[in-house]
């Protein structure tokens, strides 16, 4: 299938961000959200605030104690009051933000990831992202982990941001100013420096975050690499738990342990430059924080050697250095994770396209109403993703209790056939016409059972049926030779791994009983079930639900006699439809 352009275009980190950021704040949680916001705004204010008196407080503090003038040690306890109270606040404030931002950031993360699980689960995107041609590889670890890390980077570096520029505004813009105009003269020639501190700061660290960025921009590809590394080796294991059994048959322990081994060692080559570029950025940003400790009395120097005198607020700069060193430094200091959250965009932008792809695609055969026991197919085509057509020109008519086997070469599409009429199939065309109250089940070869009592696997898809119910559920296990399974209704355990794979199709036709269909579709449904046994399922299905209408697909000759007609596929695009000699009613009831 030739990829789709649209989601295949790269797109720049700035849109996908912008996409994915105001999503939230224009969703219908808009209104909480953005209270929420600015509550956290208003506590970050008072922090600010704080951070902005404490340091005059000292320098009032200071010409006090200075002052050989009684009255003014009067104010002594209460300007230990006036500081008592900047503390307090500041604590208060940045204890209650701690509090305000991680409750915002869960309520994103919550929606964030509810999106997206709902947008993966909708229209069977989860399905078509695994038959197209799609890049966005484990959507779930996107989904569970991803979504996550996006809400809290994004949110902690809003604040951290906004804190930053409020502090900067305060402290340069208020105080360093006002510190470093000072008139100075070189011999004859007289001039004022205005705001020294101010630009050269400015300079300083916008040239040091430039350089931060040359220097750290090559890990937004390797966190993205990281995290898509991580995933497929986790993937790996996850396969081979999943079907150990088999491997275990093959012997294929080594094979796994060097494709496990193999995608390991692409985890850790990733990681060593990883920890390369990391360890550079962290020994440039170390080398940036301490120059910045320094650049004051560098600033003084001017004007020192012109005056002989330091200008009036310099040393109130130096009690603030630290404050300011921090602001300026935050987007050097947070580049690290600026880097993470920019894969991390990418991998959701690109889940996002994807997705977008597969509600895109023509959307294969249209389901539509048509009369009360009949099932139709109208001009169906079915197609192979590569666009080979297997079946055209498919227009059949089935009433209610017909039997009718599909058969045909391997590769021919018979699975596919099941698939279209189903309406998951996204390629091929036609219609497919049944009575909308007239429900479908569809029967795949290795029945899927979720995780949990085996009850709920038993009822699948439907909700688990109460104790009060139990004597129905006990009736067909019975009828399809699982009786020892009876007790065992409210344990709970991976069901698929105890379950041999042929009492797991014994319980998908358990389930047909509880669902009672008005047309069910098996996909090779009775592969592991021995002749006996199988005639006895399709004679179960005749003898319990004589008005329900089959549709078989299968190899054995053994499924002729248990089917009223035969369609055949021949592997290219013609097919065939005949009758046949039925002997599902022949067993006793």
């Amino acid at each position: 299938m030739a990829k789709n352009k649209t989601a295949k275009t790269k797109t720049s980190t700035l849109k996908a961000f912008w996409r994915l950021f105001k999503g939230f704040w224009t969703s219908e949680s808009k209104w909480l959200a953005l209270g929420m916001l600015a509550l956290l705004f208003a506590l970050c204010a008072v922090k600010v605030y704080c951070v902005y008196m404490i340091p005059q407080w000292f320098q009032g503090f200071e010409l006090m104690l200075r002052s050989k003038d009684p009255d003014a040690l009067l104010q002594f306890i209460p300007s230990l009051k006036k500081l008592a109270m900047l503390l307090g606040g500041f604590a208060l404030a940045d204890g209650a933000r701690i509090y305000v931002q991680q409750q915002l950031r869960l309520r994103w993360r919550v929606w964030m990831t509810d999106r997206l699980l709902t947008r993966w689960m909708s229209n069977k995107a989860y399905y078509r992202l695994q038959v197209m041609d799609s890049d966005a590889d484990n959507p779930d670890q996107r989904i569970s982990e991803d979504a996550g890390f996006f809400a809290k980077a994004t949110l902690d570096l809003l604040v951290d941001f906004g804190v930053s520029l409020a502090v900067i505004v305060s402290l340069l813009a208020g105080i360093l100013i006002t510190a470093s105009s000072t008139p100075l003269s070189l011999g004859s020639f007289s001039f004022t420096l205005s705001g020294l501190f101010f630009w050269g700061s400015l300079l300083f660290y916008g040239a040091g975050t430039w350089l931060a960025h040359l220097v750290g921009r090559r890990l937004i590809r390797l966190k993205y690499e990281q995290r898509q590394r991580e995933a497929d080796f986790r993937f790996s294991m996850m396969r081979t738990r999943e079907n150990s059994e088999s491997i275990a048959f093959y012997g294929g322990e080594q094979i796994e342990l060097e494709g496990s081994c193999r995608r390991f060692e692409g985890v850790i080559d990733n990681l060593r430059q990883l920890i390369d570029r990391k360890s550079f950025l962290k020994f440039y940003t170390t080398f940036f924080e301490q120059t910045a400790l320094f650049l004051p009395f560098l600033m003084m120097l001017p004007f020192y050697l012109a005056t002989g005198t330091i200008p009036k607020g310099c040393f109130m700069l130096i009690n603030s250095c630290k404050s300011i060193k921090d602001s300026f430094s935050c987007i050097v200091s947070s580049y690290e994770t600026l880097a993470e959250l920019a894969a991390i965009v990418r991998r959701l932008d690109s889940l996002e396209r994807s997705m977008d792809e597969a509600d895109a695609l023509p959307g294969g055969a249209t389901l539509a109403d048509g009369r009360p026991g009949a099932f139709e197919t109208r001009a169906l085509c079915v197609q192979l993703p590569s666009g080979r057509t297997v079946m055209e020109n498919g227009s059949l008519s089935l009433e209610r209790g017909a039997r009718m086997l599909v058969t045909g070469p391997s590769g021919c599409g018979k699975s596919t056939f099941l698939r279209t009429v189903s309406g998951i199939w996204p390629f091929g065309s036609g219609e497919v016409r049944k009575a909308p109250e007239e429900r479908t089940l569809f029967l795949p070869q290795r029945p899927y059972l979720p995780l949990g009592s085996l009850r709920r696997a038993l009822c699948y898809p439907l909700e688990p049926l109460p104790a009060s119910e139990d004597e129905l559920l006990k009736d067909v296990l019975r009828k399809v030779d699982l009786e020892r399974l009876i007790p065992l209704l409210d344990k709970e355990d991976d069901w698929s791994r105890i379950l041999s794979l042929g009492e797991q199709q014994r319980i998908a036709f358990a389930r047909v009983l509880l669902v009672r269909p008005a047309w069910v579709f098996l996909d090779e449904s009775t592969s592991a079930l021995d002749e006996r046994r199988e005639r006895d399922m399709y004679q179960l299905i005749a003898r319990e639900l004589p008005d329900t209408g089959v549709v078989s697909v299968g190899h054995r000759t053994t499924l002729f006699a248990l089917h009223d007609r035969l369609m055949q596929l021949t592997g290219g695009s013609a097919w065939s439809l005949k009758a046949l000699p039925c002997q599902t009613q022949a067993a006793p009831a």
